[in-house]
């Protein structure tokens, strides 16, 4: 280290010492456990060595894509009762659920949309989810029927963990999208946070006698559709090892197109309604639409477009836990008819970049559609608006029979077999062929922690007597752990067993191996190993199951 960069360090810590805490982080002593660990001052700019190369963004936040939004029940209670300044030029504000500002301007004769939208990854790769961060901000002003002219971007970003390049392609990516947009980012905003978000404040401009908005549905329309749904539920099947890449690859081609040709020629068609489909799900918006419109709307799933591994996944009741928000949201106002709870759950899927949800007269519906489908939009009519209603009302019809029963082995899909109702599916132990059922109940394991036992926090040259365990029979740590490890009360392949469970539940990699390895020589089958290791998954839950199918990944490319 230069003089300089210790100077400014000393200067730092000085301060930190005097107050008693970190200067950076109120909650942290000074000096911190990064210092005394890896002789590193974050608030001195020093920092980690960040490993370059390929990272994959859904590892490094809890809920992907629009899923990570604050649930729309809890919202609708936050806003309830706000008061804000009362501006005659707003067209559309906050009374409504619409997915758009709009404010007139001098004279009246123009007007400014405006929209802003900001969420967690919903992919690996940096570059597209910065495309689906933009797509998805874009399509609000889309939605309204109008046209986008400028964004600001707005990120939030790791910075001391993972690599600026990762950044740079995101904002590459939304940079290139709101390009084939013919939208310019002007400037923006940058956070550095713990978890990955990214999205655009977008403005736009609008005829004012031109608006469309979520509440003029009218009796006697017909329900469009742009983009198949399912999203929400493919992409957390993807994060739980459930999905191919080609079923990936068909949700990010639809998040990634933008709802501009069908949203900016709306007004020529005299569509009487839209919203774009995002987080809070097709029935979610749906309800919206209802309420808003003060209509009954009925709703035919069998004509809905889904992607092509839903159906697969919610026979397997992968299903992510926004679904579950997005219903309590919604469900007073459904009428679900003869549809299954896999169906409903599919309804209630939180899209990402989802596409238009449209009402338009049946007299402009070919027209529409032939327009739509010359420019290769292909709209699918999902439903119609029957009747009015005070409170607004939806009707479901046309049961697919898709049933949440976990599939059998013969049917060709990997079974979700864990027992864990917080994990969602088991290890691929394809080396017998075999996958066999975890036949433990968890007790729902809540464990977050990434502690590794090869990665203590001891450091060579400290005193750290006091974090040991107690020493068994009064013998030193390594005698103890030398008793643990002899046949007893239970056998030498049983300990080694439990001992590769718990690896995998604390996603230990080295671990995983020695243990794996060690049961294998003790005698321990492969239809043992798989089961130890399901139990493990069985309490770490989804991202234990996550952790175990990369590193045979990783083995198996060694």
């Amino acid at each position: 280290m230069d003089s300089a960069a210790l100077e400014k360090r000393q200067r730092i810590m000085s301060r930190s010492i005097k107050l008693g805490h970190c200067v950076c982080d109120p909650n942290k002593p000074c000096p911190c456990p990064l210092f005394k660990e890896k002789n590193i001052c974050e608030c001195a700019g020093e920092q980690e060595e960040i490993a370059s190369g390929e990272i994959k963004l859904t590892q490094h936040v809890r809920a992907v894509g629009c899923a990570s939004k604050v649930p729309k029940k809890y919202l609708e209670t936050v806003l309830s009762g706000l008061h804000g300044y009362s501006d005659p030029r707003v067209l559309i504000g906050t009374e409504s659920s619409d997915d758009a500002g709009v404010i007139a301007l001098a004279g009246n004769q123009n007007a400014s949309v405006m929209t802003v939208d900001v969420f967690a990854p919903s992919v690996d790769d940096p570059y597209t989810f910065g495309m689906i961060a933009a797509a998805n901000s874009l399509s609000d002003v889309y939605a309204m029927g109008g046209k986008a002219e400028t964004a600001l971007s707005i990120i939030g970003f790791p910075i001391y963990s993972l690599p600026e390049a990762a950044m740079k392609a995101m904002l590459q990516g939304g940079a290139d999208k709101l390009a084939e947009a013919g939208v310019r980012a002007i400037g923006g905003h940058s956070i550095n946070d713990s978890e990955i978000k990214c999205g655009y404040a977008v403005l736009g401009s609008i005829d004012p006698k031109g608006i469309i908005t979520n509440t003029g549905a009218e009796t006697g329309d017909l329900l469009l559709l742009t983009k198949p749904v399912g999203g929400g539920i493919v992409l957390f099947g993807q994060q739980i090892n459930q999905t191919t890449e080609l079923e990936v690859s068909e949700v990010i081609s639809a998040m990634i197109t933008l709802n501009r040709t069908a949203g900016e020629a709306m007004p020529d068609f005299s569509v009487h309604a839209a919203t774009d489909v995002t987080g809070f799900s097709l029935l979610g918006h749906l309800v919206e639409m209802a309420r808003g419109s003060g209509k009954k709307i009925e709703l035919d799933f069998s004509k809905v477009p889904l992607f092509s591994a839903v159906e697969r996944l919610a026979k397997l009741d992968a299903f992510p836990g926004a679904v579950e928000r997005n219903r309590e949201a919604s469900e007073d106002f459904i009428d679900y008819g003869e549809l299954t709870e896999a169906e409903q759950n599919i309804l209630y899927s939180p899209e990402t970049s989802g596409g238009l949800l449209i009402a338009i007269p049946p007299a402009w519906l070919e027209r529409y559609t032939a327009y739509l489908l010359k420019n290769g939009i292909n709209a699918i009519c999902i439903g119609k608006v029957t009747a009015d209603s005070a409170t607004g009302q939806v009707q479901l019809n046309g049961s697919r029979n898709i049933t949440g029963k976990k599939q059998n082995s013969s049917s060709g899909q990997q079974p979700a077999t864990a027992s864990c109702c917080c994990s969602a599916s088991t290890p691929d132990t394809s080396e017998a062929g075999k996958n066999e059922e975890a036949a433990t109940d968890c007790c729902c394991s809540s464990r977050t922690a990434e502690e590794s036992c090869c990665s203590s926090t001891l450091t060579a040259g400290t005193d750290h007597t006091s974090e040991l365990p107690p020493p068994a029979a009064g013998t030193e740590f390594s005698s103890y752990m030398s008793t643990v490890n002899k046949a007893g009360a239970l056998a030498g392949k049983e300990k080694k067993l439990i001992a590769l469970a718990l690896s995998v539940s604390h996603k230990c990699a080295e671990c995983v191996k020695i243990n794996t390895a060690a049961a294998y020589k003790l005698g321990a089958s492969t239809e043992e190993i798989s089961e130890a290791v399901a139990l493990g998954i069985s309490f770490g839950g989804a991202s234990s199951n996550m952790f175990y199918n990369e590193l045979r990944k990783d083995l198996n490319n060694q």
